[in-house]
């Protein structure tokens, strides 16, 4: 085999049957090799980081290696925001491009680009193979290394010559699998810590889907009864029927959620980092509680607030221990329990829904109606902006890998590659890409991916013919100075889908929602929906950068400015 041809021998042997890439010269000879394998399905999109973005989704939604493809230069240098993407929110993703001949490297030749330098700050770790007998060893570490422990992207660039070599170097053997129910930690300082403690609260990120650890976070969650907030890439951790479930925290968080956490002498954290965008100002947040950290990387123990309690390891194996102990002694917290329901009936997101029906539609409504009418396999893609916390705050999901956004990097253009991605991870599932119009503009040449490969999928786009975070940041802090968030000359989104031969429906008022969603959801096809919604609508509530999450600014009662006429 050449070089080529065991990278695809690689990917039968660890299971990788889909791949999303892009074509060009220095990868080319991986592409020839393609033509002969039936077992590897490449999904050519349009550019190469919706190619990144896809293969995240892919593995967000499956929990499994995303694989992308590009060629050198300018298809290697495309890919690193999807990169930067994942690697922000610890997504495992095995990343291959081609490289000018090795002969080459250091000339400046046509399309080099020295992508490794490039690409330290955001990989896990990243190879350019240099000697054709190391491609095998250096395969087998990549996809190991993206999948163990935290995960993330690793990046193997590899120059035109050894993608065409001849290779005698037999693949290593891989390593017995380790048992790591067995690697639990003492647990009995942090249970005592806990069982001690009159007002805790669980606090949960993304790092309980990374762990694939669901099923045991919820029978601790259930067990020891904890009310519990999530960050944005932990919602769903709970389920959609959790009563202590309080929702997400933080900058857009509920007013409940915050102050649950301002009260509590106890947080409990498992597989979140305490991002600033959920703790607002550190020396406001949570100032009366101890902390026991529980996290798979022990860079982020200590990382911004001392644990008075770290347990680091397998998440499944921790859990499952907390469960054990809370099932023998269960913990005294009737009071605090219903306390925290008490400010999530009153302080949780506020119910949407009962406008008039010829009234204009609001983010919150429509995504109200969208979670109440989809099924509950149903996988969300979203973009970034005002639209994305809509469906953080009003979408209930029945499970974290049914939530795709880009927390960390927060990169718009995310949603739609996402959502392929996600697609052909879920082939019988519904997928819904919500965006909106600055979002959707950033990779809309994707909907030539969609129509190509007819993929069932929705896509959604809130449209307030603006970048409404900005707007919105700019009206709130910066003295509504509004500063380049003008999109009132979008194009006809409708005609646009359309001329990718995909069915489109306009909707604008209240009494349309239910059935604009119904006629997408039952077309057996990809299908387009474009919602009008009001340019001055902003997400409630919010706390301003920098800002303590006591400091929360909730949306200004509206007073009536009719003027009385006169016959």
């Amino acid at each position: 085999m050449n070089g080529s041809q065991h990278i695809l021998e690689a990917f039968h042997r660890h299971n990788i049957s889909t791949v999303f890439g892009y074509p060009g010269g220095c990868i080319m000879p991986l592409y020839d090799a393609l033509v002969d394998d039936v077992d590897v399905e490449h999904v050519l999109c349009r550019h190469e980081q919706a190619c990144a973005l896809a293969a995240d989704g892919y593995a967000r939604a499956s929990g499994r290696l995303g694989v992308c493809i590009a060629t050198s230069g300018p298809g290697a240098t495309n890919l690193i925001t999807g990169v930067a993407n994942a690697y922000l929110d610890s997504i495992p993703l095995l990343v291959i491009t081609g490289q000018v001949p090795s002969a080459l490297i250091g000339t400046d030749a046509f399309q080099e680009t020295d992508i490794l330098g490039m690409t330290l700050g955001i990989v896990k770790h990243s190879y350019l193979v240099e000697d054709a007998g190391d491609l095998p060893r250096v395969l087998e570490e990549a996809i190991g290394l993206a999948q163990s422990g935290r995960p993330g992207p690793v990046w193997i660039d590899i120059p035109k010559d050894i993608l065409l070599s001849p290779i005698t170097t037999a693949a290593p053997e891989r390593p017995q699998a380790e048992n790591r129910q067995q690697q639990c930690p003492d647990i009995r300082e942090a249970w005592a810590m806990l069982k001690a403690a009159k007002r805790p609260l669980l606090y949960s990120g993304g790092g309980v889907s990374l762990a694939q650890a669901e099923a045991n976070f919820r029978a601790f969650a259930e067990a020891s009864g904890l009310p519990g907030v999530v960050t944005l890439k932990g919602i769903g951790n709970a389920g959609r029927h959790n009563p202590n479930d309080m929702g997400m925290l933080g900058m857009h968080g509920s007013r409940a959620a915050n102050k649950a956490v301002d009260e509590c002498d106890l947080l409990f954290v498992v597989g979140a980092r305490l991002d600033d965008r959920a703790t607002g100002k550190l020396d406001g947040f949570a100032p009366n509680a101890r902390l026991i950290h529980i996290d798979t990387d022990a860079a982020e123990i200590n990382k911004l607030r001392a644990a008075d309690i770290a347990v680091r390891g397998d998440l499944n194996a921790i859990l499952s221990a907390f469960t054990t102990a809370a099932e023998q002694t269960p913990l005294s917290i009737g009071d605090w329990q219903k306390q925290c329901q008490t400010w999530h009936t009153t302080g949780g997101f506020r119910a949407a829904g009962n406008e008039a029906p010829l009234t204009p539609i609001t983010g919150p409504a429509f995504i109200r109606q969208l979670s109440g009418i989809t099924p509950d396999n149903t996988i969300i893609a979203c973009d970034v902006g005002q639209h994305q916390m809509w469906v953080a705050q009003y979408y209930q999901f029945a499970h974290p890998r049914h939530h795709l956004s880009s927390g960390g990097l927060g990169t718009m253009g995310f949603g739609m590659p996402a959502a392929i991605g996600a697609q052909f991870a879920n082939r019988n599932s519904t997928v819904i890409n919500v965006t909106g119009d600055g979002s959707f503009m950033m990779n809309a040449q994707e909907l030539a991916t969609i129509r190509r490969y007819n993929l069932p999928l929705k896509l959604i786009i809130l449209d307030n013919q603006c970048l409404g975070m900005v707007r919105q940041q700019q009206e709130l802090f910066y003295n509504n100075r509004e500063s380049q968030i003008n999109l009132d000359d979008n194009p006809d989104f409708v005609a646009m889908a359309r001329a990718f031969d995909i069915p489109a429906l306009h909707i604008e008022r209240t009494d349309q929602i239910r059935r604009g969603i119904e006629t997408i959801l039952a077309y057996n096809g990809p299908m387009l929906l474009h919602v009008a919604i009001s340019r001055e609508e902003n997400v409630w509530p919010i706390v301003k950068a920098g800002s303590s999450n006591r400091e929360m600014i909730d949306e200004p009662r509206k007073t009536s400015n009719r003027k009385e006429q006169v016959a």
